[in-house]
């Protein structure tokens, strides 16, 4: 994020590579570390170096390079930087300016910063998981590694959040983000719902039940299904009550149904006034609706009448999108090393001023280390070579 805002990021590997360039799927299905899918996904416009922080020498280098930065954001375990005579009060002495940034599964400090924190045990630990799957079945977990993409985006924002301070009085600070804290708020306000001593929220495939209420989010279409968000309260009914219009004009209900009490719909199931058998037939009705007409045809009346729908996209679908091709959403990036052109999912956000661009494809191992340590820190070619034939990078 911080690379596509502008930002020479420098990626600071040990030698060999990082242990996520051996993560698949492969380019063409070749176990190659400058091949990996994962890698490509998550490191464009970055340069690479390469370095070992255990040998003196690397740790020599690394030094210099806190020195003239502005960021450092590491995702090592708690206190493993410290160990390395590398925490933040190390670095402040180097760069007082520097904003230290600590990415974790539960943060620096308190009774579970210590535990394994892979992706699965992120997203059960913070939350969401407690709402996916049936509810007679155990959890499904999130389909691919999402859990520190939450962390990353919260790392950026408050780096930004703590350059801005940085602007006004020169001082850095350490900036210590959980990734449990991060997915936590992906559960929107079912979070909430202990706290303010609300009916907790439990998984049902398609949706969530409060109470033994099921609360559908996704109905089938013709051609698949599409997510509706068919809430109750005042920031949510009127937008029911367009899709109810739009089921009682399609000739799918009557006017009671259409006409029921949005706002207060969900107070009148939990006290009982409502029955849960008209509930049913409120979203029999809905569903009738839905699986009679295509995703594209539900998407064109959601852009017509204002409502939320949206349909569940294929990975085809995806990339055939009309709208993302309009927006050139793609884009694409040479890869000389394979004398071919790839593309990237595009930006994360449309400025007017100051566009996002792609100026970097992800980087090979350690390729910038003589841009970097050369040209820019002033080493020798022999220099190098001897701090490459050390192991130190």
């Amino acid at each position: 994020i911080l690379g596509d805002l502008g930002a020479d990021v420098i990626k600071v590997e040990p030698p060999g590579g990082a242990a996520e360039r051996r993560s698949g799927p492969f380019y063409k299905d070749e176990p190659d570390p400058n091949r990996s899918l994962f890698w490509w996904a998550h490191n464009r416009n970055k340069r690479s170096v390469t370095l070992d922080l255990e040998h003196e020498d690397g740790k020599a280098l690394f030094l210099r390079l806190v020195a003239g930065a502005h960021f450092l954001i590491e995702s090592d375990n708690p206190g493993a930087m410290a160990k390395l005579g590398l925490a933040y009060d190390d670095l402040a002495a180097v760069n007082k300016a520097l904003v230290y940034v600590s990415i974790t599964p539960f943060g620096q400090t308190g009774p579970k910063a210590g535990y394994a924190g892979s992706d699965l045990i992120v997203w059960a630990a913070g939350g969401p998981l407690a709402l996916t799957g049936d509810d007679d079945r155990p959890p499904v977990r999130v389909s691919a590694l999402q859990a520190y993409a939450h962390a990353g985006a919260e790392a950026a924002v408050a780096a930004l959040i703590a350059h801005h301070e940085r602007q006004r009085s020169g001082i850095g600070q350490h900036v210590d983000v959980s990734a449990q804290q991060a997915v936590d708020q992906a559960t929107l306000s079912n979070a909430l719902t202990a706290p303010l001593g609300a009916p907790a929220s439990k998984r049902s495939s398609g949706g969530a039940k409060y109470g033994t209420i099921l609360i559908r989010g996704v109905y089938p279409a013709s051609d698949g299904h599409v997510a509706v968000s068919f809430f109750f309260g005042s920031a949510l009914a009127p937008m029911t009550h367009r899709i109810m219009q739009y089921v009682f004009d399609e000739g799918f209900c009557d006017e009671t149904l259409r006409d029921k009490d949005w706002e207060a719909y969900m107070e009148l199931l939990l006290s009982g006034a409502e029955p849960e058998s008209e509930y049913a037939r409120v979203r029999q009705a809905l569903e009738d609706c839905t699986k009679s007409k295509t995703k594209a045809e539900l998407l064109q009346a959601a852009l017509d009448r204002d409502l939320l729908i949206a349909p569940i996209t294929t990975v085809a679908e995806v990339l055939g999108s009309e709208q993302l091709a309009a927006r050139e959403y793609w884009q694409p990036l040479e890869h000389p090393e394979l004398a071919t052109t790839i593309s990237y999912p595009g930006a994360f956000a449309k400025f007017g001023e100051t566009p996002i661009r792609y100026r970097l494809r992800p980087p090979l191992i350690g390729e910038h280390n003589r841009a970097i340590y050369g040209e820019e820190l002033g080493l020798s070619e022999s220099a190098i070579a001897l701090l490459h034939e050390r192991g130190a990078i």
